[in-house]
């Protein structure tokens, strides 16, 4: 058994019971092939949140400080996860989430770059569109619906890939193409709230 299918079991045994996690959507999740998951970001618990929600692995952009922890930066590549410059145009992590892509894998994005301080979804950045738009992968919005307070209910909500073949015949660029992925996150807190 690899790292990342042990700490899936361990976290999701610890997490799931504690936060009454709830899962919907998977049938919407594509079952090969490269995924953008894109979804909103509401706690520093979100990423293994989304890793043990969906059904397949999730490799994660995770900011670069976090790999000169002791211990969790040497863990860190081993659950798939890889560094990104925050606050700048990072090319070398740009060139390894689209590589995940081409792999036919899952790359998972929190595109408002950073956790909303209010619970509500914030403006995205062009990233999420950047890789939508130069990669094949479907594109997978998802909504997680806190709070984060133990034995409360936390709703993880995968939404239908969005049709990317409207957005790149209309030859959106990269902020637009984020701004119709937010809404698309929108519309499912809505739903599910």
């Amino acid at each position: 058994m690899n790292l990342y299918s042990f700490a899936k079991g361990l976290v999701n045994s610890i997490l799931s019971p504690l936060y009454r996690i709830e899962v919907k959507g998977l049938e919407h999740f594509p079952k090969d092939g490269g995924v953008l998951l894109c979804a909103n970001h509401i706690d520093n618990l979100d990423p293994p949140v989304v890793g043990i929600s969906a059904p397949r692995p999730v490799s994660f952009m995770a900011k670069e400080e976090l790999f000169s922890v002791p211990v969790l930066g040497k863990l860190l590549p081993g659950l798939r996860a890889f560094p990104v410059k925050r606050g700048m145009s990072d090319r070398e992590a740009l060139r390894r989430g689209l590589q995940v892509l081409k792999q036919g894998d899952v790359l998972g994005l929190f595109p408002e770059g950073t956790r909303s301080k209010t619970g509500k979804l914030g403006k995205g950045l062009a990233g999420a569109g950047f890789f939508a738009l130069r990669s094949d992968a479907a594109v997978v919005p998802c909504a997680i619906i806190g709070p984060y307070k133990p034995f409360r209910k936390l709703r993880v909500v995968f939404g239908p890939p969005i049709p990317m073949e409207t957005i790149r015949e209309q030859k959106l660029n990269a902020e637009k193409t984020t701004e119709i992925i937010m809404q698309h996150i929108e519309k499912l807190l809505g739903e599910h709230e």
